[in-house]
């Protein structure tokens, strides 16, 4: 995957672990996998800071850090719309899960985790992120956002059942069919749902 990456689509990391053994263990691994770690931290606070002034693609944070947590340091990240956001949890911090959902969080590694765990958690945690600021750029208001994330989840799943897409591409094929027809991606999701009903959805381009 290294060599597959060119500079330019790079996506730069920044990681905060308070044990110094795991955070060179994770960064290693970005490394190994084409991705460029820009910035490393051991609280949540310099986590933060670091966010904020070197706009990284993607924060890694450890739920346990001194100073400020990781789920904090995820709602100060995620709240200003630095970064996709993916937490750190050990199996007996579980319960902690929902809560790093709600500060933000777009994906999360249970510890410990291999480099089979941590390339999917990345790409989901990029292409969720990815989809909710396209879905942000097309209303302004709060209620609209949420009503259309959800016809367009809908729409997503709908593909992925009928072509077998992965969930990536069946939001990339609404978000190219929606420029090309000069739709919003609602409507493209609405038209989608009423020919699945209707039993004639038409065979997205390649």
């Amino acid at each position: 995957m290294a060599e597959m990456q060119t500079d330019a689509e790079r996506k730069r990391v920044l990681i905060a672990e308070d044990e110094a053994l795991i955070r060179l263990d994770l960064a290693e691994m970005l490394v190994e996998e084409g991705y460029e770690v820009v910035g490393e931290a051991g609280d949540g606070e310099t986590a933060v800071k670091l966010a904020e002034e070197l706009k990284p693609d993607l924060v890694i944070l450890d739920i346990k850090m001194p100073i400020m947590d990781g789920l904090a340091a995820a709602e100060r990240i995620a709240g200003a719309r630095i970064a996709p956001v993916i937490i750190l949890t050990a199996f007996s911090q579980r319960d902690l899960v929902e809560r790093a959902r709600a500060a933000g969080a777009m994906a999360y590694l249970v510890k410990p985790f291999q480099k089979s765990d941590l390339v999917p958690a990345v790409e989901i945690a990029l292409s969720r992120y990815s989809e909710i600021a396209a879905l942000e750029a097309e209303v302004a208001g709060l209620t609209d956002r949420l009503e259309i994330r959800k016809t367009v989840e809908r729409a997503k799943g709908a593909l992925m059942t009928t072509y077998g897409m992965t969930e990536p591409q069946a939001f990339k094929w609404i978000q190219r069919t929606a420029m090309d027809h000069r739709m919003t991606m609602k409507e493209v999701a609405e038209r989608i749902l009423a020919e699945t009903a209707g039993g004639e959805v038409a065979q997205p381009a390649s």
